[in-house]
């Protein structure tokens, strides 16, 4: 069973001995600060804030640190994180800029590259993130979250969902429990107001939407959360059409 705890407080030495002065806090967010965190799917994502900018060395040792880290984590996914000025707190820009970001996605291009650097570019993501660690507040290292920073703008929060859902007709029967679960998600704050996790927005949807679209949730939920699930496959236009009825009524609300 994995630790969750210890590698956080490793995660934080890690972020401190690196960054050093530059390091203002740590917040957590996605899966584990919405209590639906699966090691064998799952990352843990973290949100770090700095004062001001780093020199690029620094951020090439950061990448190496987090290389090994990474080595040691027993969950699959590892480490996701993303660097931001602190500024961006309190005045939001949309795509938010970052200096550093690490993922799964990037970690051959580390290994294989010790001067590849991802950072000084913007995440739409960056919102929905933001938002998340503003309302779940799990401060790892530094201030309370809300004692340094303003809510994300509503309708900013918005495009970050949206954005990430917004090829979900072409790609749902690729990736099913992804683009099912965000769609619940999304359609869910557009009618509750509430920040689902991508597993909350699955239940929401199971108790919500039309009865037929029921087996299609509830497939993705047992997958999400490795319960037992039917082996049955479920042919690719019934993901797009369950993907088609969702973009149309999220489009209907945002109109």
């Amino acid at each position: 069973m994995m630790d969750t705890e210890r590698y956080l407080r490793q995660a934080v030495d890690l972020f401190e001995e690196v960054l050093g002065e530059h390091l203002s806090g740590i917040y957590l967010h996605g899966s584990l600060a919405m209590g639906c965190y699966r090691p064998e799917q799952s990352d843990i994502d973290l949100l770090v804030v700095i004062h001001n900018k780093a020199h690029f060395p620094v951020y090439q040792r950061l990448a190496r640190r987090i290389v090994e880290f990474q080595d040691s984590l027993p969950n699959r996914r590892g480490i996701e994180c993303s660097v931001i000025l602190k500024q961006y707190l309190t005045d939001f820009v949309h795509p938010t800029p970052f200096e550093f970001h690490f993922s799964d996605f990037h970690l051959d291009r580390y290994r294989q590259d010790e001067h590849y650097i991802c950072g000084g570019f913007e995440d739409a993501d960056l919102a929905a993130h933001l938002t998340v660690v503003y309302h779940r507040e799990k401060t790892l290292y530094g201030p309370a979250i809300r004692s340094v920073m303003l809510p994300v703008n509503e309708r900013l929060y918005i495009q970050s969902l949206v954005y990430d859902i917004e090829n979900a007709v072409e790609d749902i029967a690729d990736k099913p429990v992804y683009f099912t679960l965000n769609l619940c998600r999304v359609l869910g704050y557009l009618v509750e107001k509430n920040i689902f996790s991508k597993q909350e927005g699955g239940e929401w949807g199971l108790r919500i939407l039309p009865s037929p679209y029921g087996p299609l949730i509830n497939h993705c939920l047992a997958e999400y959360t490795r319960a037992d699930c039917s082996s049955e496959v479920i042919p690719p236009e019934e993901w797009r059409e369950f993907a088609v009825y969702m973009t149309d009524r999220i489009n209907s609300m945002l109109d």
